[in-house]
C-alpha cells in the first residue's frame, strides 16, 4: 500500500506517461503532415488529443480531491507532471496550427500545378 505522502507519485507518473504518449503521437502527426498525408496526420492528432484528455482527467481528479478537503502532500514529481502536461498541451495546440498550414501549402502547391 502506498503511504499518504506518496499517493501523488503514481498519479504523477500516469500524467507524465499519458502526456508523453500524446507528444509522441503528435510528432508522428507532424511527420505525416510534412509528407502530405493529412488523413494520418489528423488520425494521430486525434490519438494525441485522447492521450492528453486522459492526462488532464487524471489531473482533474487530484484537483477535485483537494477541493473536497483531501489535502495531499505535494511532491516534486507531481509538479513536474503538471509542467509536462501544460507544455505538451501547448505543443499540441501549435502542432494543430502547423498541420493546418502544411495543408494550406500543400493545397496551394497542388492548385498551381
Amino acid at each position: 500500500m502506498i503511504s499518504e505522502e506518496n499517493i501523488l507519485i503514481p498519479i504523477a507518473m500516469e500524467i507524465i506517461l499519458d502526456a508523453g504518449n500524446a507528444r509522441e503521437k503528435s510528432e508522428k502527426a507532424m511527420k505525416y503532415a510534412r509528407d502530405g498525408d493529412f488523413e494520418n496526420a489528423h488520425l494521430y492528432m486525434d490519438k494525441a488529443r485522447r492521450m492528453m484528455l486522459s492526462a488532464h482527467c487524471t489531473q482533474t481528479d487530484v484537483i477535485q480531491k483537494e477541493t473536497q478537503g483531501d489535502h495531499l502532500n505535494l511532491s516534486l514529481l507531481f509538479i513536474h507532471a503538471q509542467d509536462t502536461l501544460m507544455t505538451i498541451r501547448s505543443e499540441l495546440v501549435m502542432k494543430e496550427e502547423m498541420i493546418a498550414l502544411y495543408k494550406l501549402i500543400h493545397d496551394i502547391r497542388n492548385n498551381k500545378k
